[in-house]
């Protein structure tokens, strides 16, 4: 039958056709689609926003500074800078405990030697490498291994293709990886922090004189990509003092006769 001089039946036939090519057509951009994103997640880790197809995010155990986070806490999977300064230190070794209180597993890599054992609480391992070189291999791997949901490197500063092998061992395990080193790229997150000197709470001597610090307030501000967030909120101040002795319920008495 014909309809204004073209056949029915084959203007049904044209319509199906174009109907499945229009199918096609869109399944087909949408894989490449899918495959381009897929390419600059892998190749720039930082190009993406950082609540992108990321699990539930490392609490701190600091609401405040939770709150400032993009999905309240550290991205499982991506890069996390801090610069090393104004209590970044104290900030990570809290959130390494939260991490452990709730019932995960986390590691500080200290590349410096400088961490006590009464700095970290039981549960959180701490690793000591010989050299530069054997801390980023260690980092590596246990990152990639998916065993631990946060790793804190402090003291080794990874540069250039280090920062490349480090964020995609941290995408294929899943853990959140805290670096303290002034070197930012490749980050999908960047954290700075500054301690409010004027806030300083003492404990004063009979006198009324200032004796020891017990409080001060930071001040902490998260970068990311259309983020830009800040908080203050108070940090104790704990000293560590050097002992000699073999165990701290122990009196050292060498020298004395």
């Amino acid at each position: 039958m014909a309809v204004g001089g073209v056949n029915a039946s084959h203007s049904l036939g044209l319509d199906i056709a174009f109907g499945i090519y229009s199918v096609y057509y869109s399944r087909a951009m949408s894989d490449r689609n899918a495959a381009l994103r897929a390419l600059i997640e892998h190749r720039f880790p930082d190009a993406t926003p950082v609540t992108h197809r990321t699990a539930e995010p490392v609490a701190t155990g600091i609401s405040a500074l939770d709150g400032i986070l993009p999905g309240h806490g550290l991205p499982r999977g991506r890069l996390t800078v801090w610069m090393p300064q104004g209590g970044a230190t104290a900030v990570l070794r809290a959130a390494c405990n939260t991490t452990v209180a709730q019932g995960e597993r986390a590691v500080w890599i200290d590349g410096l030697g400088t961490v006590a054992g009464p700095f970290l609480e039981e549960g959180t391992i701490l690793v000591r490498p010989k050299t530069r070189k054997h801390g980023l291999r260690g980092a590596e791997e246990l990152l990639r291994c998916g065993g631990f949901a946060l790793v804190v490197i402090a003291g080794i500063e990874p540069e250039g293709t280090e920062t490349v092998r480090l964020s995609r061992a941290a995408r294929e395990g899943g853990g959140a990886l805290v670096t303290l080193t002034s070197h930012a790229s490749m980050a999908s997150l960047r954290m700075t922090s500054k301690i409010l000197r004027e806030t300083y709470r003492w404990r004063k001597t009979p006198f009324g004189d200032p004796a020891e610090a017990q409080e001060v307030m930071l001040r902490v501000r998260a970068f990311s990509l259309g983020w830009n967030k800040s908080a203050d909120f108070p940090v104790r101040v704990i000293p560590y003092d050097v002992r000699d002795s073999l165990e701290a319920g122990l009196v050292d008495r060498r020298g004395v006769r």
